[in-house]
C-alpha cells in the first residue's frame, strides 16, 4: 500500500518525526528519490530484517515524514522467529562494545552512551544479567539504550528476567521496533 495520495495534513504531521529539517538527517524528498538498493542498506542498518526494509520501501513516495514512521512502526510490529534473529544479530550484548562485523559500531556506541565503561560494579552486574538473561532467553538481552542510565538498564535486565517467555518476546520486538524508529531518524 503507498502514500502517495496522503496529502492531508494529520497530527503525526506535528510530531518531532515529521519535522523535515536536514539536521534530521535529510529530507523526505531525498528519502523518496533516493535508489531502492542505497536505502534499503540504511535501513537495514536501523533493523536488520530484510521485509521491514522491503515493507518501507514499498511505500515510497511518502507525502510526509510521519507516513514513513507510521509504515516502518507498522512493520516492526511483527517479526517471525527468523526475523527476530536477524535483528538482534545486529547488536551486541548491553554495556559490551561492538565486536562482530554486522554489528553497527557507531550507532551501538552512540546508543548505550549511558553505559559508563569506568563503572566496574555495573559492568559486572549488567554481565552477569546478560549471562543470566541468555541462559534462560537463548538469545541477547536487548533493550532501547538511548536516553537511559546503566541502572535504568540494568534495572529493567533484572525485571524482564522474571517474565514468560512469550512476553518477554514481546518486550524485545517492541525493543527493537523503538530503537528502529530512532535509527531511522538519521536516515530521514
Amino acid at each position: 500500500m503507498s502514500n502517495r495520495t496522503d496529502t492531508s495534513p494529520s497530527a503525526a504531521d506535528a510530531s518531532p518525526a515529521a519535522d523535515a529539517s536536514p539536521a534530521a538527517g535529510g529530507t523526505l524528498e531525498a528519502f523518496n528519490e533516493e535508489p531502492a538498493a542505497t536505502l534499503r542498506a540504511r535501513l537495514l542498518a536501523c533493523l536488520g530484517v530484510d521485509r521491514w526494509a522491503d515493507d518501507v520501501l514499498a511505500g515510497r513516495p511518502y507525502a510526509a515524514r510521519a507516513a514513513v514512521f507510521e509504515a516502518a512502526d507498522r512493520a516492526a510490529r511483527r517479526l517471525d522467529d527468523g526475523e527476530l534473529a536477524s535483528a538482534l544479530a545486529g547488536h551486541p550484548r548491553i554495556g559490551e562494545r561492538a565486536s562482530a562485523p554486522q554489528h553497527d559500531a557507531e550507532l551501538s556506541a552512540r546508543e548505550q552512551a549511558g553505559v559508563d565503561p569506568a563503572d566496574t560494579e555495573v559492568r559486572a552486574a549488567l554481565a552477569a544479567g546478560n549471562t543470566a538473561y541468555e541462559e534462560r532467553f537463548d538469545r541477547v538481552f536487548l533493550i532501547r539504550a538511548a536516553g537511559r542510565s546503566a541502572h535504568e538498564i540494568l534495572a529493567e535486565l533484572r525485571r524482564r528476567l522474571g517474565n514468560g517467555d512469550e512476553a518477554e518476546r514481546t518486550e524485545t520486538v517492541d525493543q527493537l521496533r523503538e530503537i528502529a524508529l530512532l535509527r531511522l531518524e538519521s536516515v530521514l
